[in-house]
């Protein structure tokens, strides 16, 4: 059963699959300029989303519900999701609130957003979802960890320290390595696929297949409409929206670094004894610098 939630813990309204194959060929060129531009739409209401598209509001309304939404602002959460996913750089750059400030002003809303996001995520973080993943990993055969572009970041910091714990964990961030681990998949194993906007195709697509091969897959994105969470038998929503041109991983790796705590103090003796090995190391080891 696929368990994605929204940002506050409940299950979304956006998620239930709404597309543009429950409507006619003329409906579907009707709305068809919202879905591609949700940010010029999703603050309209029903009556200004009307006139803007040149038909009377009750056959927007209509519209809207043949697409599945109960009501008219379920669609305008769907066109948010839809705007986050879609948002390209120069899109952040542009709802700066800081435009036309100085530099030190920009720096500083960007540390002051960051910030929110973390706070974000430390109000509607399930700590009871982390703590059965962490069973879910040491009783998987395998954990794979999938993604890639600027995704690779956080595909590395997690793989190491499973690695750390002794876990049999894998990584793929190329288009090759992530299509055969995916194909190898299966059954008992545990599929990590992180991405973000829009998704990679690489990272999709790989996590596709992973759960075709009945692998149990967790998604990590920043949108329940998201093709990650899709394919995803549950879902961990960061936000990565920044005023900067670039993406804000802060509340992404602090989620990975609570996944992380989670197998770190999770009962596994053989874990644990790793770990005095470890320390011996990271004491006395020859990599550290006398």
């Amino acid at each position: 059963m696929n368990r994605n939630f929204t940002r506050d813990g409940a299950r979304s309204p956006v998620s239930a699959g709404k597309s543009l194959e429950r409507l006619s060929r003329k409906r579907q060129e009707l709305i068809r300029p919202v879905l591609e531009n949700p940010r010029e739409f999703v603050l309209l209401s029903a009556r200004s989303l009307a006139q803007r598209l040149r038909v009377d509001p009750a056959t927007a309304v209509r519209t809207v519900q043949s697409m599945g939404f109960t009501t008219y602002r379920d669609f305008q959460a769907y066109l948010h999701e839809l705007s986050i996913a879609q948002a390209t750089s120069l899109d952040t750059m542009r709802a700066s609130k800081a435009r036309g400030a100085s530099l030190p002003a920009h720096v500083r809303e960007v540390v002051d957003h960051n910030l929110q996001n973390l706070q974000r995520l430390r109000n509607t973080l399930d700590y009871e979802r982390l703590a059965a993943l962490a069973k879910k990993i040491y009783a998987a055969r395998r954990i794979l960890i999938i993604g890639g572009d600027l995704a690779t970041t956080l595909v590395g910091y997690l793989e190491y320290h499973l690695l750390f714990l002794g876990l049999p964990v894998f990584a793929a961030t190329s288009t090759g390595e992530t299509l055969h681990l995916a194909q190898a998949a299966g059954k008992k194993d545990l599929v990590i696929a992180i991405s973000y906007r829009r998704g990679l195709r690489q990272t999709v697509e790989g996590l596709q297949q992973a759960h075709i091969n009945g692998a149990y897959c967790v998604g990590i994105t920043d949108t329940l409409v998201s093709p990650i969470s899709r394919f995803a038998d549950e879902t961990f929503i960061t936000s990565v929206e920044s005023p900067s041109f670039g993406v804000s991983y802060v509340a992404a790796a602090c989620l990975l670094e609570g996944i992380v705590a989670a197998c770190g103090y999770y009962p596994n003796p053989s874990a644990r004894k790793l770990l005095k090995k470890n320390s011996a190391e990271q004491r006395h080891g020859f990599r550290w610098y006398q």
